[in-house]
């Protein structure tokens, strides 16, 4: 195609390969926990908040400074080119316990121009209860930097105002774990669909026994496990690797409106239709022509305007659709005509209005 678009062309072979449960389903309750802090870092060259517009910087180092037995005259109000404010932010994971290193990213929440050579000073890191599960510190890292003027011009690549300290914090709390509390394991899909679910559950039962497995809804297959801990972890790592093959995706057309990306289905489907596919061409030339007037005379010597208005009619192609065309066909005969990225999303939509289209169509 003429037009920079990409057509992503999912298509399944005639006998689908069997899929791992671990590839399809996650264990219920086996998850990651946000985590959020607030801290300072320090050491920057220059580059700091700037205190008249972010007070909450000399706020937050007062009472640092305080805590460590430093007492500042209630009246000073120091300039810190070199200490920003930062959002400090992590994911404790499944089953983390305390002493182990996890990463952190930090990001400016002031009016800091960067963050690089800066120091994490010690930041707790709390999750959603209001509890302290890690604390941060150390040395950041920066992909990016940026470089000002005196007269206010600056030049940045990529995001100089945030970073990331690998292992830069260390848990000090540990979650309870979802497989201590005993019961059934439950498996969640990670894409709802009745025919994936049905297929697992009976996977599962050939596997460890009728009646092992029962499916809940589309998403959740609760599934009878020891209440020994570790006869549950050798149970559900025989689980994760059982076998299965999942259902195809529904078909659907999704359309990128800003990229104009569009990521066609494999079941995608379109009834007998017509489509008539052309281009209007107008082009407006300016010219100036001189016009002189005639010796002896009091005329002036002027430039006319003069407008060349053309408009053209490309060939226009018309090809048709039979009915129960495969995805192969479709682009084929889009790739035809010629489509750019507008055409073709006008080609889908005009088709999904027709009732010709057995596909849902997404714009994202």
């Amino acid at each position: 195609m003429r037009a920079l678009v990409l057509l992503l062309l999912i298509a399944y072979a005639a006998a689908a390969p069997a899929e791992r449960i671990k590839d399809l389903a996650q264990v219920g309750g086996v998850r990651g926990n946000p985590l959020v802090g607030y801290g300072l870092v320090v050491g920057l060259d220059g580059t700091g908040d700037q205190t008249s517009q972010a007070p909450f910087t000399v706020q937050s180092l007062k009472n640092m400074l305080t805590q460590l037995g430093v007492t500042m005259p209630p009246n000073v109000n120091p300039q810190l080119k070199n200490v920003a404010a930062v959002a400090v932010h992590a994911t404790l994971p499944a089953f983390a316990k305390p002493g182990q290193p996890i990463d952190v990213t930090v990001a400016s929440i002031g009016n800091a121009g960067s963050l690089r050579g800066g120091l994490l000073l010690m930041t707790p890191l709390r999750g959603a209860d209001g509890e302290t599960y890690a604390i941060a510190q150390g040395n950041l890292v920066v992909g990016g930097f940026g470089v000002s003027g005196k007269d206010g011009s600056r030049v940045a690549v990529n995001v100089p105002s945030a970073g990331r300290i690998p292992n830069g914090a260390t848990v000090e709390r540990a979650v309870p774990g979802a497989l201590d509390a005993g019961g059934d394991v439950t498996l969640n899909l990670n894409s709802p669909d009745f025919t994936t679910m049905q297929r697992m559950v009976d996977a599962i039962n050939r596997d460890a026994g009728p009646g092992a497995a029962h499916a809940v809804d589309a998403v959740t297959a609760a599934v009878r496990a020891p209440a020994d801990p570790s006869e549950r972890i050798g149970f559900i790592a025989r689980l994760e690797n059982l076998e299965l093959v999942g259902a195809d995706a529904p078909a659907r057309v999704i359309v990128n409106s800003r990229t104009g990306t569009v990521v066609i289905g494999a079941r995608v489907r379109v009834t007998p239709a017509a489509v008539s596919h052309g281009s209007l061409v107008v082009s407006i030339a300016e010219r100036a022509a001189v016009s002189q007037p005639a010796p002896l005379s009091q005329g002036e010597t002027v430039a006319v305007p003069r407008s060349t208005v053309e408009v053209s009619q490309e060939g226009s192609r018309m090809f048709l659709f039979a009915g129960g065309v495969s995805l192969d066909e479709i682009v084929r005969a889009v790739n035809q005509v010629g489509a750019a990225p507008g055409d073709l999303v006008a080609i889908l939509e005009a088709l999904k209005e027709a009732g010709a289209l057995r596909a849902e169509l997404d714009v994202i």
